[in-house]
């Protein structure tokens, strides 16, 4: 059953035609990831689709009664409000409930135990029992701790781009929405935590409509694909892999169908020219027929990045880092990091927000100043720095003129001259958009504008800070590409594994603590080595518990799987335990509806009930280890 369904949907941008004629149906179950080139206009057909938008012709119908949750790019908030109340104020009903309930537990932690607080605390629960509350907020709190978002009661105003959009995100998982449509979801979030989320939209049960450039991301949560490409929206029944598969089928068939035409119209030409012997009704027909062929518009080229950009020579001394710190107050981002890169380097940089790896190209950039130590750059080095924050770009400015500051001519990798204008056509900037100002750009075609005027400077030693946020699939591909034979030095900071395991050979891990640990390998090899270490860390942990425990004979005898008789006893006294606090809870929450008025009785009643939750938890979880066990 379609909850969506697009008909003859088209939108146009000015001189700039998005997607014509688009029919197309969204199933209940469907997850479906949005792929295509920058400008190609995924984003707007996913705000078509979420009613943000109106086509400019067709029409779009959603199901009756559904709820949509939509999460932009780059969303606004009203930065007055706190983290909570961004989160939960937006929507009515429960989630109000919900966040007024928050509030009042914040207070209390805070030492506000005043019977009137305490008896609205009462009657929350109440309402939260009855309207089924209890399993979003335990849902919260599970999202807002794997996104990082600690601090609740910070103003929006004073976040970053990356928290603010995990404020977002949050936001919309914690909703549940029937269909949940999602706009780059995975910037700003590091492996760990997009590991989490393909793990929690797996198990998702409504509509998922997505645009990520994460290859692994989009594969291994969507189970169908919409290409958006030269105005048209083509499905796909698969994953990403699938998709590929598809393509490559569809590319050689039109390139066999486009051979087949071009030897055909040559034919027809060779006819025509000889010229027929007589006019008759087969000549005439044959004419018609061949002048229909030649008419036929050719299909349009598919556009490809093309980064065909030289590099300057480098020479032996590249960058010295000898034992760099830098710390702001108490918060130590890099300590004592001594690292000799070399030429032929292609080092990844991960850890979480805030550990310190923009920080550290700052540093070799010169933008910030170690605390201590220092770095030394060889005289035959020229950066390339591509920041996250896209700096260096100006929205005033008219394409072209920005990359004219560079240079007018670039030297391609085979030695030819080329004109600004035409490596901006390299880079899918069509003649008529090179003079249209910067501002008036899509978030993808900055970034690879940004990318050209970095790349045309003929670095050869290329920093790239998040280079996956914004970029669209192809031009990482032609990226890729380049840096495949880049005859320099390369250090990238990412979350993109895939991008990661396409590009680095070396991995730089920042820690707790400033510390700085190197695995070699991409990043599939230092999860490899991760899950390994995980791994030997409990050996050693069990063996050092069983070194610990009272030697008995039968402690000699080979260990057994199954529960031991002491085991046994835990396990059924937890079950008893289960279900005495399950019994318990309901009771208190009846007994605090009843007591609203008595301050002292709901507050026992309140310390009675977070900690038979909290022990609930816990036997949950042992009771689930031993049950394993006695199964076996």
């Amino acid at each position: 059953m379609n909850i969506i369904s697009l008909e003859n949907v088209s939108k146009n941008y000015g001189f700039k035609p998005l997607f014509e004629g688009v029919t197309l149906g969204l199933d209940e179950k469907d997850k479906i990831g949005i792929i295509g080139a920058n400008g190609s206009g995924k984003s707007t057909l996913l705000k078509v689709i979420a009613g943000l938008e109106e086509p400019d012709t067709g029409r779009v119908v959603r199901a009756k009664g559904k709820s949509l949750a939509f999460l932009a790019q780059n969303p606004q908030f009203d930065d007055s409000l706190t983290v909570l109340e961004t989160i939960f104020a937006s929507s009515g009903g429960v989630m109000r409930t919900i966040l007024e309930y928050e509030t009042a537990c914040h207070d209390l932690a805070a030492g506000n135990d005043s019977p009137k607080l305490l008896e609205r605390v009462a009657e929350l629960q109440h309402e939260l029992e009855m309207n089924g509350g209890w399993e979003i907020e335990t849902n919260a709190r599970t999202v807002l701790s794997q996104l990082a978002i600690n601090d609740t009661s910070a103003l929006m105003g004073t976040l970053s781009g990356g928290q603010r959009k995990r404020v977002a995100l949050a936001h919309e998982l914690i909703f549940k929405p029937d269909i949940l449509i999602l706009d780059e979801p995975t910037n700003h979030l590091d492996a760990d935590t997009i590991e989490w989320l393909e793990a929690y939209l797996a198990r998702y049960t409504g509509v998922l409509l997505l645009v990520t450039h994460d290859r692994y991301f989009l594969d291994r949560v969507t189970d169908r694909i919409f290409e958006v490409d030269r105005g048209e929206v083509q499905s796909f029944a698969g994953n990403y892999a699938y998709y590929l598969e598809k393509k490559a089928e569809q590319e050689e068939l039109r390139a066999v169908e486009g051979h087949k035409r071009e030897q055909l119209i040559k034919k027809e030409l060779a006819w025509l020219r000889r010229g027929a012997k007589a006019r008759t009704r087969k000549s005439k027909h044959r004419i018609e027929a061949a002048h229909t062929l030649m008419a036929q518009p050719k299909e349009q080229a598919k556009g490809e990045v093309d980064i065909a950009i030289g590099s300057k020579r480098l020479g032996s001394k590249v960058i010295e880092i000898n034992g760099v710190s830098r710390s702001y107050g108490d918060n130590v981002l890099i300590d004592d990091l001594t690292y000799l890169v070399k030429r032929d380097d292609r080092i990844g940089i991960i850890g979480a927000n805030g550990s310190g790896k923009t920080t550290l190209l700052d540093m070799i950039t010169g933008r910030v100043a170690p605390s201590s130590g220092s770095i030394e750059i060889g005289q035959t080095v020229h950066i390339g720095y591509y920041d996250q924050e896209s700096r260096a770009l100006n929205d005033e400015q008219r394409v072209i003129d920005y990359i004219r500051d560079v240079a007018e001519y670039v030297t391609t990798v085979d030695g030819t001259q080329i004109t600004a204008g035409k490596m901006l056509e390299k880079f899918l900037f069509s003649p008529a958009a090179q003079y249209a100002v910067i501002g008036n750009l899509s978030g993808g075609e900055r970034r690879r504008l940004y990318l050209l005027r970095i790349l045309m400077g003929s670095p050869n030693v290329l920093l790239l800070d998040e280079p996956t946020n914004d970029l669209d699939i192809p031009t990482l591909i032609a990226l890729e590409e380049y840096l495949d034979d880049f005859a320099g030095a390369l250090i990238v900071v990412s979350h993109d594994r895939y991008f990661l395991d396409r590009t680095v050979e070396s991995i730089f891990r920042f820690e707790p603590g400033g510390h700085v640990r190197e695995y070699a390998g991409d990043f599939s090899a230092y999860m490899e080595r991760r899950q390994s270490e995980e791994a030997e860390r409990k050996e050693r942990e069990a063996a050092q518990a069983a070194a610990a425990a009272p030697s008995t004979p039968a402690a000699q005898k080979p260990k057994s799987n199954k529960l031991s008789f002491k085991e046994l006893r835990e396990f059924e006294a937890i079950e008893q335990r289960i279900a005495e606090t399950e019994k318990r809870l309901p009771e208190i929450d009846a007994e605090l509806a009843a007591s609203a008025s008595d301050a002292g009785r709901v507050h026992e009643l309140f310390v009675e009930q977070q900690m038979l939750n909290e022990r609930l938890e816990a036997d949950l979880e042992r009771w689930a280890e031993l049950a394993e066990r006695h199964e076996i």
